[in-house]
């Protein structure tokens, strides 16, 4: 157990049920001491949060095998305590002084909370493989923070000029996006700030159009002369101001975008980004999502994997069978839909999400009548929902319970849509996690095989100089993710694996 304070570091070696087993000891020298035991012993690192404490190790060039994260498994345990509480923002801090930055706890309260957790979690053992994949997704996601995608800067800054113009001061809107915003003036006839919701429905409304909203989809309906440039200028505005320069200046360092991940920042498990948008990265600037020199991307992804999650959840026989195949939805089609690959997606989409009205009922019972153990499993998550139950997930994450005021207002069908995904989406999650945190083992037992450097939900991308190798390390930790939650189960759960020089989609080709 590592316990930093202003001056150093306490460290308590303690057993699997968090008891000391030997007097606790000082260190002034805490990224050398690290090193040493890490070196030595490989042992599971038990500290306060990982997100505080490992960028600061990693700046001292001091890596972990194994750790036990206090704080996500401490918001695991309160979930499932019906004590649901977010994933708190801890502080962003590049600075080099190793722990300088960070409030220190006792000690004997980092202990006490260590040996509370192991006591909850003893006995159960998906528990303890959730508490052990969370947390190393924490080491991940400390690592490819403090690594970093690799970026180029010099492409984002050609796309943003050839977009927006020459950069101007940061109170300033940048060329292009003046003139567009003239082009909507012109189109109306008159001074209109595209900026602004309320200007754009009362400079239409002059024009005999009624607007409710403005959003793309319902503008793309009018026919008007200021529809066209008016949704250009609301995508130059989200560029300049979501990946800005002022962005690129913030995130973007050596060439590798550096964004803060999030692990369980999302109810289901799923990861969320407190900073830079590491999550949402729009396929604009995948082009500046470049290998360096002699590297390459191997990018990876899973298909259709919720429902191959509702496959072997289920143990619906038929489900899984099909799941066995590369393409689920194909067979879900022949024996449900006949043949009708459309039809089958919808149902199982329908059934996964709770779309039950309009074509959509008459798809989920013919998928019900082929698939019931499977379309039955998600039925009781969201009666248990409706009822104001907690659900779970293959592993033991909870789903945040009702609050107060729910059991007098609350919309009990909402809520079983949403305890009908979560069963589904928080086990994909887990999935994922497995996948990720074994993938990060392999990589780091052969470090010539490349970094992993993101990390979306479903998707992994490794940065290598043997992209064969590094393809074939993300296949097997796919596998091995599958053994962990399922154990010998007929369901598979394919990578699409791909190996680019950049991010974004190859352009199609025009030949044959």
């Amino acid at each position: 157990m590592l316990v930093p304070d202003g001056d150093g570091a306490t460290l308590i070696r303690t057993d699997e049920s968090g008891d000391p087993v030997e007097a606790p000891r000082r260190t002034a020298d805490v990224a050398a001491t690290v090193r040493e035991i890490e070196a030595t012993e490989h042992p599971r690192w038990v500290w306060e949060d990982t997100a505080r404490v490992y960028p600061l190790l990693l700046a001292a060039g001091v890596r972990v095998q194994r750790s036990h994260d206090l704080a996500l498994t401490g918001a695991l345990l309160d979930a499932r305590a019906g004590r649901f509480v977010p994933v708190a923002e801890a502080p962003v801090d590049d600075r080099l002084g190793l722990f300088d930055a960070i409030p220190w706890t006792a000690p004997d309260v980092v202990l006490g909370r260590h040996r509370r957790q192991a006591e909850a979690v003893e006995g159960d053992p998906q528990l303890r493989l959730l508490v052990a994949a969370e947390s190393a997704g924490g080491l991940a996601a400390a690592e490819m923070g403090f690594d970093g995608l690799p970026f180029s800067a010099a492409a984002h800054r050609a796309l943003l000029e050839n977009a927006l113009g020459t950069r101007v001061p940061d109170d300033m809107l940048p060329d292009r996006l003046r003139a567009v915003a003239e082009e909507v003036s012109a189109a109306f006839g008159r001074q209109v700030n595209p900026a602004s919701h309320l200007e754009v429905v009362a400079a239409f409304a002059r024009d005999g159009i009624e607007l409710q909203s403005t959003r793309a989809y319902l503008l793309r309906e009018i026919d008007h002369p200021a529809v066209e440039p008016l949704l250009r200028y609301r995508d130059l505005a989200k560029l300049h101001s979501t990946n800005g320069w002022t962005w690129l200046d913030a995130w973007v360092r050596g060439d590798r975008f550096r964004p803060v991940y999030v692990p369980g920042g999302v109810v289901s498990g799923r990861w969320a980004s407190r900073g830079g948008g590491a999550l949402q990265i729009p396929k604009a600037l995948r082009t500046s999502v470049i290998a360096e020199p002699g590297h390459t991307l191997v990018i990876a992804d899973a298909g259709q994997l919720e429902p191959r999650i509702l496959a072997a959840m289920s143990a619906d026989p038929r489900m899984m069978a099909a799941a066995g195949a590369d393409d689920l939805y194909s067979p879900v089609a022949a024996e449900a839909f006949n043949g009708d690959r459309a039809k089958a997606k919808v149902a199982i989409l329908g059934v996964l999400y709770g779309a039950t009205a309009g074509d959509a009922r008459a798809l989920l019972a013919m998928l019900r009548k082929r698939f019931p153990t499977a379309v039955q499993f998600v039925e009781d998550a969201a009666r248990a929902g409706e009822r104001g139950e907690v659900v779970h997930s293959r592993l033991g994450r909870a789903c945040p319970p009702p609050d107060s005021e729910w059991w007098s207002n609350g919309d009990a069908h909402a809520r079983g849509r949403f305890t009908r995904n979560f069963v589904v989406q928080a086990t994909a999650s887990e999935w994922a996690l497995c996948l990720l945190a074994d993938l990060r083992r392999r990589l780091a037992a052969a470090p010539g095989d490349g970094e992993l450097v993101f990390f979306q939900h479903d998707e992994v991308m490794v940065h290598s100089r043997h992209p064969d190798a590094a393809a074939a390390h993300v296949l097997a930790a796919a596998e091995a993710a599958t053994r962990l939650l399922f154990g010998d189960t007929p369901v598979r759960f394919p990578m699409d694996v791909e190996i680019r020089d950049c991010y974004a989609a190859p352009a199609p080709s025009n030949a044959g």
